[in-house]
């Protein structure tokens, strides 16, 4: 099984949607909304995911696929380091960051490396067909409306 360990803290300034939830200091707000985002992205997929955060949880957050780690007094590369170094088999990681030094902590240690912008990427393109399928899904046509309840 793939386990993803992902530097949440570097993969927030990567996605646009947070800029204004960012520019209004809302840590909490955004944290949660990318814990959701990554939940839903990761949904009936066979995967571990660990989401990890610099400092201190204000509000615990239920989610079913994910689970979030944070640092606390350490900074969170520390924590993924060490979650890296615990593996019994670092080739099923995935590691997403953009911090060069985890990055390559992660290659020396044989895992795979995303960086931020390239899961970013594929969080907006699943989640934009996620919306587009909803949307396809809810909308009918006046033609179909008409079939349904014998109009014209």
């Amino acid at each position: 099984m793939k386990n993803y360990i992902i530097d949440g803290n570097n993969l927030i300034y990567k996605i646009k949607s947070f800029k204004k939830l960012l520019s209004n200091n809302n840590n909490q707000a955004t944290r949660d909304k990318l814990a959701f985002m990554i939940d839903d992205f990761f949904y009936g997929r066979k995967v571990n995911v660990t989401l990890h955060f610099d400092g201190y949880e204000s509000m615990p957050v239920k989610l079913s696929n994910i689970k979030i780690v944070y640092s606390m007094n350490e900074k969170a590369d520390a924590k993924i380091k060490r979650q890296i170094d615990s593996s019994k088999n670092p080739r099923n990681i995935i590691v997403v960051s953009s911090d060069l030094e985890i990055k390559n902590f992660a290659r020396v240690n044989g895992c795979q490396v995303l960086s931020s912008n390239e899961f970013s990427a594929m969080l907006n393109s699943l989640l934009s067909k996620k919306a587009e399928d909803e949307k396809a899904n809810t909308s009918l046509s006046t033609e179909s409306w008409e079939k349904l309840f014998g109009g014209k």
